[in-house]
């Protein structure tokens, strides 16, 4: 697989991870509202666009390490003018003090422990962080879970996974599982759009389609059993 056929099969989609505007309006629900705002690994700007719907006094810090999401979501979040500024950056380095770090199906890139450590002094006194990180519902998991999540090293329980956070010093605000639609949601667009490029695909974008349909069919078998847990957690 090539990163340029990668990021041919992702680009113009309206979402680059599952998730839902109802899961912003949770995680919100939750703190107090925020002044200042970094989505990391803002993607397309699918959550920015809710942070910034949800937030009309709030400024927003938009940071991806792509460009061309970063593009899509300049384009998307223009509309809110200079509150919400769009940019490539490095989510391990991000700018402070901040009330809410954002950080929907991306935290992998830097690892769990890593990121809460690394982010903690970009936060404001009371400051949060809301992520979603991929969870077994059963354990031991069910052999569909299993199989799809079988190249993600690590993922264990919902149990598990809060043990991890409270073990780096923060505390768990509340968590949501994300399953079924929000998925859905991701799906349909990304395979519509594989089917629109496998009409003359060479080698290696036939090679992204395939490993896309693949995983799209392991989601199928057990959609009630393949989540992500979107977590609110702030420093002890």
């Amino acid at each position: 697989m090539t990163e340029d056929a990668f990021f041919e099969l992702h680009r113009d989609i309206p979402r680059q991870g599952p998730g839902t505007a109802e899961d912003v309006a949770w995680a919100l629900s939750l703190i107090q509202q925020p002044a200042r705002i970094v989505d990391a690994g803002c993607g397309p700007g699918a959550d920015s666009e809710t942070l910034a719907e949800s937030l009309p006094n709030s400024r927003i810090d938009a940071i991806d390490v792509t460009p061309h999401l970063v593009d899509e979501a300049r384009e998307r979040l223009a509309c809110f003018g200079p509150r919400v500024t769009v940019r490539v950056g490095d989510m391990r380095s991000l700018p402070g003090p901040v009330d809410l770090i954002w950080c929907a199906g991306a935290i992998y890139f830097l690892g769990v422990e890593a990121a809460l450590n690394g982010w903690r002094g970009a936060l404001s006194a009371g400051g949060a962080i809301a992520f979603s990180e991929p969870v077994f519902l059963s354990d031991p998991p069910s052999p569909a879970a299993k199989a799809f999540w079988r190249d993600y090293p690590g993922v264990g329980t919902e149990a598990a996974l809060v043990k991890r956070i409270e073990a780096t010093g923060y505390r768990v605000l509340g968590t949501r599982q994300v399953t079924g639609r929000a998925w859905l949601d991701y799906y349909m667009p990304l395979m519509g759009r594989a089917a629109r490029l496998r009409t003359g695909a060479g080698p290696d974008l036939a090679e992204v389609l395939d490993e896309a349909e693949a995983e799209f069919a392991r989601w199928r078998v057990a959609p009630d059993q393949i989540a992500y847990l979107l977590c609110v957690v702030s420093p002890e």
